[in-house]
């Protein structure tokens, strides 16, 4: 019984997985877990985790590399994009991109833990210079760990060891207790020995076949070219850009023909916390607040919530396909590309990352703040 009602919440997990990508105007962008473990071990697909480095050591899908989506936007000290609104200079680019074993041809799948920011990050990344087949994977990890029969086997068997653990732990408290049945206790502690091996070699043979695993990355480094008239200039934007709307906003107010996403908590939307090198913490004058966790799914676990839900959201706050949008978050991919991404997945034409988001903006004393 407890098996069948396993198979089946997987069942609707995925299903839920796929209607949520389904409803979508653009249904390019998202991937379900469902497809993508068909993927894993394809040598023309290269799945990319957004998180950092710890977190990519404690899990991540087989034969994935790291590209921490906060380290994808380059700036010096003082916040200043050298290429912008380019990521990364092209060379740079081309050279970080390439020591990841990523070659041109390749399927590009970015994921996180399941929350979806981190992925999209790696998403606007590769898209932004033109890669050809760049998709995210809703739910992340979680939701391949969901998928993978294997991780089921595996957990079951790490729950009667944690059991046996247990019961070996309190025989032994046991007998040092006055009375105790030592010869009861004693059998059982043997027992509990035995079972714990038998399920620890159980576990090293099932972990052989796990869809996510622990350890470091393995690479074998490729060339990767951008090629210049492919750049999408048209899906990230500069301070100069953002400042043209930011003006606009101010002078114009609802009527403008633009809008400016904040994607970040409260705590930086008004100043009380700094990030990192930033010498100002605040916000862009006239910038619209719209947290990331608003479209993010974390009672489904998937990076975002289905099509009608993200759409009303963003109809609350006005956000209309008629406007120019930009948003922003700490380096831009991350959360603020979350945002871009969900209205690209609507059939939003006009929307940007601001790449350099309040690293730069923060940093540059001639941009006007606002706490």
């Amino acid at each position: 019984m407890n098996r069948l009602f396993t198979t089946l919440c997987l069942a609707t997990s995925l299903y839920t997985a796929n209607v949520l990508a389904a409803d979508y105007v653009n249904k390019d962008i998202l991937i379900s877990a469902e497809d993508a473990v068909k993927l894993i071990g394809n040598p023309k697909v290269m799945f990319v985790s957004g998180d950092n480095e710890d977190i990519y050591k404690l899990g991540h899908i087989k034969g994935s590399v790291e590209m921490y989506a906060h380290h994808l936007h380059h700036s010096d000290i003082d916040g200043e994009m050298h290429c912008a609104p380019l990521y990364r200079c092209i060379d740079d680019a081309e050279k970080y991109i390439g020591g990841k074993g990523i070659s041109n041809e390749m399927t590009i799948i970015a994921y996180d833990d399941f929350k979806g920011p981190n992925a999209t990050g790696v998403h606007s990344f590769f898209d932004s210079y033109g890669h050809k087949n760049v998709k995210v994977l809703n739910g992340g990890r979680a939701a391949v760990m969901a998928a993978d029969p294997a991780q089921k086997e595996y957990d079951a068997l790490n729950k009667d060891l944690k059991a046996a653990t247990k019961a070996q732990k309190d025989a032994k408290e046991a007998l040092k207790k006055e009375g105790a049945d030592k010869a009861a206790l004693e059998a059982t502690i043997v027992k509990t020995q035995t079972d714990s091996t038998v399920l620890k070699t159980k576990m090293a043979e099932v972990e052989k076949r796990l869809l996510v695993v622990k350890g470091d990355e393995v690479v074998k480094p490729k060339t990767y070219k951008i090629d210049p008239k492919k750049i999408k200039y048209s899906v990230i934007a500069d301070k100069n850009e953002v400042k043209h709307a930011m003006d606009d906003i101010l002078k114009n107010g609802k009527k403008s023909k633009y809008v400016i996403i904040d994607a970040r908590g409260i705590a930086e939307v008004i100043g009380e916390r700094k990030v990192d090198n930033v010498a100002r913490g605040g916000h862009v004058p006239g910038a619209t607040f719209i947290e990331w966790a608003q479209i993010s799914d974390a009672d489904k676990k998937m990076s975002f919530k289905s099509a009608d839900e993200v759409q009303k959201v963003y109809d609350s706050y006005g956000v209309t396909k008629d406007k120019t949008i930009y948003a922003y978050c700490h380096v831009g991919a991350g959360r603020s590309s979350h945002h871009i991404t969900a209205l690209e997945m609507l059939g939003y034409k006009n929307v940007k990352v601001f790449t350099g988001s309040w690293d730069v903006w923060g940093n540059d004393m001639n941009l006007p703040i606002k706490r």
